[in-house]
């Protein structure tokens, strides 16, 4: 009969090869646009990639299998610790604050039990508000149980005993090494403070989705300037109002100069609409020549961009409705319904497209920064990373 040590050895070795594959899945279902459905994409319910590409699959801004990684890695070494300790540098005890680990099994009973609720919530968020399930992630679940199980002598106290013994070695091991603690648990925090304020949505999709589904842009602002007139990172724009992935840019770039004070942002008309774009032979955006009208139109009286969010958020189905907003922007609404017609405002959407093409554009969302081109959907973090990078050159 194999051993306590053994199973739990390849238990945890099983729960590391999991997370192995797990956070290949989340790699590929969030940042490679090109990426097959892994194996255990079975169905609209199965789905791992599913469950991965939402917020649910990120705590404290760190994808769920990494905390795998860490429960997994950090089991394997109290299993191992008595090695640990005696590993020496010249004479030295490199790990001799792991000697207050003193009843490793108790520990790993707690972590497998703990490990296994947290499961069993992720379980029934997993179903009930995600309405998907990830195999690989269940199995974990189990792994979990089965090192809790494994780790337990039932016969002396059983999880009662491991949680005490836990909960005392703790506070001795604390008062033993206080130091090491205390540097762990700031550099904890201050690791974790990055991931949550930094990268709030690891997860891309979900990140460009969170934009998607706000009801209107809470960093809107009015006039014809975005960002700094003076700023050294220009930021060249090409959108489209009917476009959905244009509604989510449209509040990135609003939230980016107010966050980055040397970026100048310009709009260009790019409407995928034959209405006005001669370079089409389909139909794709209808409306958006239409919208991209109304823009002009405010900049006239100097409101572009505030006309440019009220454009995406409502989706102005005909003049009148055109002209509601207006009001509301405190525009000359005789001066606002001339400009609508003027063939000057039809000659310069005519004009950005003609330059858009000579580009070599396509499509939209389109950005250049300081001549360098990025086409398509970005999340907010790609984006600051890549104004980042211009900002270096």
């Amino acid at each position: 009969m194999m051993s306590k040590r053994k199973v739990l050895n390849i238990l945890t070795i099983f729960g590391i090869l999991c997370c192995i594959e797990l956070a290949v899945v989340y790699y590929q279902s969030n940042y490679n646009p090109y990426a097959e459905p892994s194996f255990c994409n079975m169905n609209s319910f199965v789905d791992c990639d599913g469950v991965a590409q939402t917020s649910k699959a990120v705590f404290l801004g760190v994808p769920l299998t990494y905390w795998g990684f860490f429960l997994y890695f950090f089991i394997l070494m109290l299993l191992h610790i008595e090695k640990l300790v005696k590993i020496k540098i010249n004479n030295y005890e490199i790990f001799w604050f792991l000697k207050v680990f003193k009843n490793p099994y108790s520990y790993i009973s707690s972590l497998g039990i703990i490990s296994f609720f947290i499961s069993i919530i992720l379980a029934i968020i997993s179903i009930f508000q995600i309405h998907k399930i990830c195999i690989l992630c269940f199995v974990t679940y189990f792994i979990n149980l089965g090192i809790g199980i494994v780790a337990t002598d039932f016969k002396n106290g059983g999880i009662i005993k491991s949680f005490k013994d836990s909960f005392y070695d703790f506070v001795d091991g604390v008062k033993e090494a206080t130091i090491p603690f205390i540097i762990a648990m700031v550099t904890c925090g201050l690791f974790l403070t990055y991931t949550t304020v930094e990268m709030p949505f690891a997860s891309r999709k979900q990140s460009i989705k969170h934009y998607m589904l706000m009801k209107e842009n809470p960093y809107k602002i009015n006039g014809n300037i975005l960002g700094n007139k003076n700023g050294k990172i220009i930021i060249d724009l090409y959108t489209d109002f009917a476009c959905p992935i244009c509604y989510s840019y449209n509040i990135m770039l609003h939230k980016l100069a107010k966050e980055n004070k040397d970026i100048q942002i310009i709009h260009h008309n790019f409407p995928l609409d034959t209405e006005c774009n001669k370079y089409l032979d389909h139909k794709m955006h209808d409306g958006a020549c239409r919208m991209a009208r109304y823009a002009i139109a405010s900049e006239n009286q100097g409101n572009y961009w505030g006309m440019a969010s009220l454009l995406y958020e409502k989706q102005p189905k005909n003049d009148k409705e055109a002209i509601e907003l207006a009001k509301g922007l405190g525009l000359d609404i005789t001066k606002f319904k001339k400009d609508i017609s003027l063939p000057q405002t039809r000659d310069k959407i005519n004009k950005e497209i003609d330059d858009a093409i000579a580009l070599g554009l396509d499509g939209t969302p389109n950005i250049i920064i300081n001549g360098n081109r990025y086409f398509g959907a970005k999340a907010y973090f790609e984006l600051k990373d890549i104004v980042k990078k211009n900002s270096i050159k």
